[in-house]
């Protein structure tokens, strides 16, 4: 049985297939620069070197038209032709207070999710045409939904609903939602296997730090609060995103410039996070090289990044009562040694202490990492998120007719045994060129 798990975002199109009775991954990539012209695809296959071509993609179809070819291309090809792939899995953003889990798509889905469209600007348009598309390219067979936010509907009403006027919520829906729900999942999950913990006794404060952020605390293993709200336009400075801040300003400058809610709108989610401090730069990398060499508004994002999400992993371990640990996922969290020390630095009274060497070194993909420091009562882990494989764990559980709510149902990857074949390889390659990486692979309890 080979799945297919796409994510699209509003440029790019991940793309993932997995032969689930041989629990293996056969093929990787993702298509970037999607309709906004240069666009190409890197495309990897377990045991090859990872390929590159470029090819102009204006639409999500093109993209995904392209994904196609690679899977069965004569020399880069994992499969002879895409009648063998018996289900996709599709990653959709905003399911409203509707959607509590995943679903197979059809009619009545699809039109909720266009409902819901303006609630998640950047993703659920593009979520939406990469569905369309490839019910087109790969018709005849099932796709499914995996939600964003369903991992987040066990949060008390306490943490969802705001101050606001009530019936805003009962009439038109409007409370925290939270998102970045299939990676959130997998972190915990996999935080709860390297704690040697029942999922459902632990305690974490999670940071999916990318171009889009969310702190999340898990209490017992579930949703217990996030930092995403109504839309993903809250919470923690984020590339192009303000997150938190006084609405006041907007309505001010609205009325000082003459600015329509749409342009606003704009403003809010494409124009402002890094960008909007930096002026040119929303991939970290960029800041961080630029602050190197002087650059004040570099250094100052940095600053302003760090000591916003310090204030978010306090607050929670305060809603918490006791954390176990704090994870960092996400490109940047997974990659950039820096912010994670700024967002850490300070909690000592909290009981949190980094190993400064071992954050450093900690800047792999391809492996689950420990930077604790000598002393500290909280563990700090680095783990690789692996949305793909929840995605096709869901899509296989729903085609099986076997799913439920992550309360009721066990991943693979909660095996303590669970190993990523991909990300092994990966991993003991980078060991032949930095042997130091083994210090700080994280251990489970009763396997290392």
């Amino acid at each position: 049985m080979d799945i297919l798990t796409l994510n699209c975002g509003s440029s790019s199109a991940k793309y993932q297939l997995y032969r689930w009775k041989e629990k293996r991954i056969l093929a990787k990539g993702i298509v970037e620069r999607v309709t906004i012209g240069g666009s190409f695809i890197s495309h990897e296959v377990m045991g090859k070197e990872k390929v590159k071509m470029e090819r102009e993609c204006p639409t999500h179809k093109e993209a995904i038209a392209l994904i196609m070819e690679m899977l069965i291309h004569p020399e880069h090809g994992v499969i002879d032709n895409v009648s063998q792939i018996q289900a996709v899995g599709h990653r959709a953003v905003h399911g409203g207070e509707k959607f509590k889990k995943s679903i197979i798509v059809n009619d009545e889905a699809m039109k909720t999710f266009k409902e819901l469209a303006d609630l998640a600007p950047l993703h659920n348009p593009p979520n939406i045409m990469g569905i369309e598309a490839a019910q087109q390219l790969i018709p005849n067979i099932p796709h499914m939904a995996i939600m964003d936010t369903a991992w987040h509907q066990t949060m008390p009403n306490f943490s969802y609903i705001y101050a606001l006027p009530y019936e805003w919520y009962e009439k038109d829906h409007v409370r925290r939602y939270g998102f970045h729900g299939t990676s959130l999942l997998y972190i915990a999950k996999r935080a709860s296997v390297l704690l040697g913990k029942d999922p459902f006794k632990t305690n974490i404060v999670s940071a999916h730090i990318g171009n889009g952020v969310s702190f999340n605390a898990v209490k017992n293993g579930v949703s217990f609060d996030t930092s995403m709200g109504f839309t993903p336009l809250e919470g923690a400075v984020m590339g192009t995103r303000v997150g938190d801040h006084d609405v006041g300003i907007d309505l001010y400058m609205m009325e000082k410039l003459g600015l329509s809610p749409s342009e606003m709108n704009k403003i809010l989610n494409k124009k402002s996070g890094v960008l909007g401090i930096t002026g040119k730069y929303t991939d970290r990398r960029d800041i961080e090289i630029a602050a190197k060499k002087g650059d004040e508004r570099a250094k100052l994002a940095i600053e302003i990044e760090g000591y916003r999400g310090k204030k978010y992993i306090g607050s929670y371990m305060a809603a918490l009562g006791h954390t176990d640990a704090i994870v960092f996922t996400a490109g940047v969290g997974e990659m950039s040694s820096t912010i994670r020390n700024k967002m850490v630095q300070g909690l000592e009274e909290f009981g949190v202490i980094i190993d400064p060497e071992k954050n450093e070194l900690s800047r792999t993909r391809n492996a689950e990492t420990d930077i604790t420091g000598n002393g500290s009562k909280v563990k700090i882990f680095v783990i690789p998120t692996d949305e793909e494989l929840v995605m096709t764990e869901d899509t296989v559980a729903l085609l099986e007719g076997r799913y439920d709510v992550h309360t009721n149902f066990r991943y693979s990857f909660q095996d303590p045994h669970y190993v990523n074949r991909l990300r092994e390889e990966s991993f003991k390659k980078s060991l032949e060129k930095n042997p130091e990486l083994l210090k700080i692979k994280a251990k489970i309890p009763g396997i290392d």
